[in-house]
């Protein structure tokens, strides 16, 4: 019997992810070779919350400055389990995700009510509030600005926080898990649907859709993502400041999303390397420039900013979405014998 069309649209999908996903793996075993694993470490975490972000925006629309406050109660609610309670690395990441998952519900509700620059801003907001209760309201608890150092023991025994081959191995898991199943997601019925509240909400409400529940969702997701990657980060560096939580994180995030290309997981990725790469160089290169010449040259920070303003600029679309204009969506020339 010859397989139906769906049938046969899901095996190429599913073939394709999964070339994806063995591209993906090389990459960053390569990665690991040419660079620190100190670096290498960062950066899987800085992708997963990326991931986390750009199905908020990147496939919904829905723009936030302050996806940094459930990335810091992932990392905080872990600090806290380890150094309060027990040094149990499942029961803390657990701990983490609950918390997390409960705070984006309840906030999650409030926020969706607002749309575009008020959504952004609400969102800020509840970041500038989180901030303030880590650094000052319960610094009794936290620490505040003197940060919180925690230790795990081995996860189930076998895997070691602070070996690291067994950090990159965990966390290039949790990565491809985490790619895969936003793949998926996004591939689904539903994906389907949060991409056209993106396109026009009105008339997806219009053709009987829960619009509010979508987006509620989506943000619960997203949100639950950036506290796991809170709740790694806290894990591998056994050590949490208010700066996990800071406001200003938000457009390190912002910034790598839209240099990849938001709505593009694998745009995601691209943008967070290239934007790790351009933050942890450009202060050397910078450094070494000043050195050289004889009058003094602004911070690096002010050259990053115009680095990425060109940049995004330069490729509205970001980097993925230049490659797919450029090869995969240039216009097709004219057969002679159609001209005229």
């Amino acid at each position: 019997m010859q397989p139906t069309r769906p049938s046969l649209i899901s095996g190429m999908f599913k073939e394709k992810l999964w070339l994806e996903m063995i591209v993906l793996a090389l990459a960053f075993g390569l990665l690991s070779m040419l660079m620190s694993s100190y670096w290498v470490v960062d950066f899987m975490i800085f992708c997963i919350f990326v991931l986390a972000f750009d199905l908020l925006y990147g496939y919904m629309g829905h723009l936030t400055f302050g996806i940094m406050l459930y990335y810091g109660t992932g990392a905080y609610t872990t600090a806290l389990w380890l150094s309060l309670v027990n040094q149990n690395a499942a029961l803390a990441i657990v701990m983490a995700l609950l918390v997390t998952t409960l705070l984006a519900a309840l906030l999650g509700a409030i926020a969706i009510k607002t749309k575009q620059a008020s959504f952004a801003l609400i969102n800020m907001a509840f970041n500038e509030i989180g901030f303030f209760f880590v650094r000052s309201f319960l610094k009794d608890v936290t620490h505040g600005d003197d940060g919180l150092s925690c230790t795990a023991d081995p996860l189930f025994g076998l895997i070691d926080f602070y070996n690291t081959t067994h950090i990159f191995v965990l966390l290039l898991i949790v990565l491809m898990a985490v790619y895969y199943g936003l793949k998926r997601l996004t591939g689904s019925p539903y994906g389907i649907a949060i991409r056209c509240i993106k396109e026009d909400e009105e008339r997806v409400r219009f053709l009987g859709y829960n619009t509010a529940f979508y987006k509620w969702l989506t943000f619960v997701i997203a949100s639950v993502l950036a506290g796991l990657a809170g709740c790694l980060f806290a894990l591998s560096q056994g050590f949490v400041s208010p700066e996990v939580m800071s406001p200003f994180g938000n457009v390190d995030v912002i910034f790598s999303a839209l240099i990849g290309g938001a709505g593009y997981l694998y745009g995601g990725l691209a943008g967070a390397l290239v934007f790790m790469l351009i933050k942890n160089y450009l202060p050397v290169w910078t450094s070494d420039i000043g050195t050289a010449l004889p009058f003094e040259i602004p911070q690096w920070e002010m050259w990053l900013g115009i680095v990425l303003l060109l940049i995004v600029f330069a490729w509205p679309k970001g980097i993925v979405g230049l490659i797919r204009d450029k090869l995969i969506n240039r216009p097709q020339p004219v057969p002679a014998s159609q001209e005229g």
